[in-house]
């Protein structure tokens, strides 16, 4: 098994248009400046980036974010990560697949043996992804008529949605989000380098919604290979009517299509069958609830991961692990 440079991992991806942008160095260099370690692994036509985070006494937890990467036999990745993983004294190594469900059973034993299945996600597993790679006019038609007079309304009402790098007008509307629909935000200084580091390649986009040059909402959108994802949104309390979180993740749609991407994620509903989303979603708005309602109306398909996967090397700290991590409040991505 090889360790690669940052710029032999790069073109590693380069091969790989599926690679999810959470494999990608420029991921790695984002979460190096908030205590995780980033290398990059190949092992013939697989490779994995994965981040390693130091714990006290000198141990570490290894997690894989949506990966390995390339087709083929995972088994002798693990061989080889197994070792690097015991020199860095980690707890378990976690893994979070970039594979879609339904899965072969006999393949995931295949793929992942001497794993187990926890609930402990860090990402979250099931999306709606949203085929873009059709003309505007197609991808209005497959909205909800709702969710399409919003886009057209906020239009109406002389929102103004355009790119921009103010990056603290963002967070601040963030907090405001975050305290409103009490959810988890990362620090103004995470923002910051999420953008530094992807916009240097073109990969990010900042958008704002709004009134009068008054900032209402904004989003921070990725691109990698044929898939952008939108990964952060937030919104003020005033002047909501004018429905400006509509007319940005359809300009967010249109910026994607630009980049040459053929679907459109946008991460994270709550994690139940399509069935209970849709019998449930009118009287819930906690969590994930509320953006569920939201995001269901830009059409799209519901989909979910194989979810989260350990390999454990201590089983007794990894309990411990387990019990701190469930009390322990999480931002994904």
């Amino acid at each position: 098994m090889d360790l690669l440079s940052p710029q032999a991992w790069d073109q590693f991806i380069s091969e790989h248009p599926e690679a999810h942008i959470l494999q990608t160095s420029p991921w790695g260099t984002l979460k190096s400046t908030f205590g995780w370690t980033p290398r990059f692994f190949r092992e013939g036509n697989i490779g994995a980036m994965v981040l390693f985070r130091k714990l006290p006494l000198g141990l570490s937890i290894a997690y894989i974010p949506r990966g390995p990467v390339g087709e083929g036999d995972w088994e002798k990745l693990w061989i080889g990560l197994d070792g690097y993983c015991q020199k860095e004294n980690a707890v378990f190594l976690r893994v979070e697949p970039n594979i879609w469900e339904p899965v072969d059973k006999a393949l995931m034993n295949r793929q992942l043996p001497g794993f187990i299945r926890t609930e402990q996600t860090i990402q979250p597993p099931r999306t709606i992804m949203i085929d873009i790679d059709s003309s505007e006019d197609d991808l209005l038609m497959a909205m909800k008529s709702k969710t399409r007079y919003n886009i057209r309304l906020a239009e109406r009402k002389d929102v103004v949605v355009s790119p921009s790098d103010d990056v603290e007008t963002f967070h601040k509307m963030m907090l405001t989000t975050g305290s409103r629909d009490e959810f988890g935000i990362h620090s103004l200084e995470y923002y910051q380098r999420a953008y530094e580091v992807f916009s240097k390649n073109d990969a990010c986009v900042l958008l704002i919604a709004r009134f009068h040059e008054k900032p209402l909402a904004g989003l921070m959108a990725f691109s990698q290979g044929k898939t952008a994802w939108y990964f952060y949104g937030a919104s003020n309390n005033q002047e909501r009517n004018r429905m400006p979180t509509y007319l940005l993740q359809w300009e967010a749609m249109r910026w994607a299509k630009t980049k040459g991407c053929q679907q459109y994620d946008l991460w994270g509903v709550p994690d139940y069958p399509e069935e209970k989303l849709e019998e449930q979603f009118v009287e819930r708005s906690e969590g994930l609830w509320g953006v569920y309602r939201f995001k269901r109306g830009f059409g799209g398909e519901i989909r979910r991961t194989i979810g989260t996967w350990d390999r454990v090397y201590r089983p007794g700290l990894y309990k411990l692990y387990q019990l701190w991590a469930r009390y322990r409040p999480t931002s994904a991505a």
